[in-house]
């Protein structure tokens, strides 16, 4: 097992490794409480050594921008600064200094790393279909549905995979809209 101890919750005595991970109750050895022990297999894992810079021994070899006493082993992808490999970010092969990875994640650069997306296939069927309530609305938010859901087709869908059906309806729903009211000016101007 491992060489980390597990306490009981109860009386924080150490627990033998054959309590854990074995599926049913059992009873602490120290204090006769009823107990059952999972642990994640990760506990049990040594962790490896970390990489660390190389110091910089070495005049004329270039330094990390950001660590000044650290060798540069390779330079930034985006921005070009020399980096340690300590600082050196390894992404989708590519090479990231801590601040081009921090920025390209605010500025929706790189798509790896986005947690959130706004559906516009969503909110068009909503514009489409909330109006309705109030029909004069209808006269804006037709129109409007019908950009969204066209605009939805050319913007990354969710992150969670689906269909297309909402920005297909939005803009059915929003031309039947809109066609409504040219037909109601239509009418209305052979009537006067």
């Amino acid at each position: 097992m491992s060489s980390v101890a597990v306490a009981c919750p109860s009386c924080q005595n150490s627990l033998p490794g054959a309590l854990c991970n074995s599926g049913a109750m059992t009873h602490c050895p120290s204090c006769d409480n009823r107990i059952q022990v999972e642990i994640f297999p990760a506990f049990f894992k040594t962790s490896g050594a970390g990489r660390t810079g190389e110091t910089l021994i070495e005049e004329g070899v270039s330094s990390c921008f950001y660590h000044e006493q650290k060798k540069a082993v390779v330079h930034c992808d985006a921005c070009g600064r020399f980096l340690c490999a300590l600082c050196d970010l390894d992404f989708n092969g590519r090479h990231l200094c801590p601040g081009c990875l921090q920025s390209g994640k605010k500025k929706g650069e790189l798509p790896e790393l986005e947690n959130r997306r706004t559906t516009y296939d969503s909110a068009a069927l909503s514009t489409a279909l909330l109006p309705l309530l109030i029909w004069p609305l209808t006269l804006l938010t037709g129109p409007l549905a019908i950009f969204m859901a066209i605009f939805s087709f050319f913007r990354p869908s969710s992150l969670i995979p689906r269909t297309r059906i909402r920005a297909w309806l939005a803009l059915a729903i929003g031309l039947l809209q809109v066609g409504t009211w040219i037909a109601f000016f239509v009418v209305m101007s052979h009537r006067s």
